[in-house]
């Protein structure tokens, strides 16, 4: 590790976002501090050759994770509690959210936190956004009404293997010839690879220009869900049929995705109700200040199909995935 480099806090380690910012972090010097719930089981989960210190404490206990700030100088917030495991749960996830991004601003400015990185979510207020999204937005608000200069990335759906998103679609169109969608299946969109968000969260930390700043990121592709569906059919070589109604409920949809994968209900449901917002870059900014090649969507998916079936790391050619499946 580079001592002179800052010191570095990650909260949500474990999760399908900070599980692959950490070796990225490790592998370029950074000192990496994880908070995690467990710190055993956070130990058994870490790739070969990378190291970081686990603190254990949960952000919605006060008293039992404030001292991970202790030395740190910059933090990257990336919890968030979507709807839980089941449908009850979903209408206390927004105030979860809230309350854990308001004790940890607090706690961030009495430590003298430099930076807060921050992964929200795309979508505009006024455009009668799903709870989901609107919570996203509202952690963010909370994140830069301190005194710490918090960067906020704000993105549409992430494109990786063992990401919701992506397992949703997944098994979706694996199992159902014929999709039976809600008419929001045609809203705009513009979803980015898992390696793309991780490639701007790790830039942003080396570009001081981003402090204090918000921007959208997107992968090069504006294309609508039922796109993104055909992509990964064509791209595993089925046939399937898109068909939408409309009287389709966000609730219904739920039900019968939940009956179709595993992925879990009260995940399931905001992400669901979050088809009816056209969640599309207003600008591109970070391109500039954060250079990296944009994964398309045939690439994302071909590398999350990969990963499945492989493990995390391993990149084939667009090429290869289409002639290997």
């Amino acid at each position: 590790m580079d001592e002179h480099k800052p010191r570095v806090l990650l909260t949500g380690a474990t999760g399908f976002v900070g599980g692959r910012l950490l070796p990225n972090l490790v592998s370029n010097g950074f000192q990496v501090r994880c908070l995690v719930r467990s710190a055993s089981g956070f130990a058994g989960s870490l790739p070969p050759g990378i190291e970081a210190e686990p603190v254990e404490g949960d952000l919605l206990k006060p008293g039992t994770w404030e001292a991970s700030l202790d030395g740190m100088d910059v933090a990257y917030y990336l919890v968030h509690s979507m709807g839980g495991r089941n449908f009850s749960e979903i209408k206390s996830f927004a105030e979860r959210d809230q309350k854990a991004a308001t004790h940890f601003l607090k706690a961030a400015e009495a430590a003298g936190l430099s930076r807060i990185i921050y992964l929200g979510g795309l979508g505009e207020l006024g455009d009668s956004l799903s709870e989901h999204l609107a919570s996203r937005q509202e952690v963010g608000r909370i994140l830069q009404s301190g005194k710490v200069r918090t960067t906020v990335l704000r993105a549409a759906n992430i494109i990786g293997a063992g990401g919701a998103p992506f397992e949703m679609l997944r098994y979706m169109v694996e199992r159902v010839p014929v999709m039976i969608c809600p008419r929001w299946v045609d809203t705009p969109c513009q979803p980015i690879a898992i390696s793309n968000v991780v490639d701007y969260l790790a830039g942003c930390l080396e570009q001081e220009d981003t402090a204090g700043l918000s921007f959208d990121i997107g992968g090069p592709d504006i294309i609508s869900y039922r796109e993104l569906m055909l992509i990964y059919a064509r791209v595993r070589g089925l046939r399937r049929l898109v068909v939408t109604v409309p009287v389709l409920t966000p609730r219904l949809s739920a039900y019968w995705i939940n009956l179709m994968t595993p992925v879990p209900a009260g995940v399931i449901m905001p992400l669901v109700e979050g088809l009816r917002n056209t969640v599309v870059c207003r600008e591109n900014r970070i391109r500039d200040l954060v250079p990296a090649r944009l994964f398309s969507m045939e690439e994302a998916v071909c590398t999350a199909l990969t990963e499945t079936e492989k493990g995390p790391g391993r990149l084939p050619s667009t090429q290869a995935c289409f002639r290997r499946l």
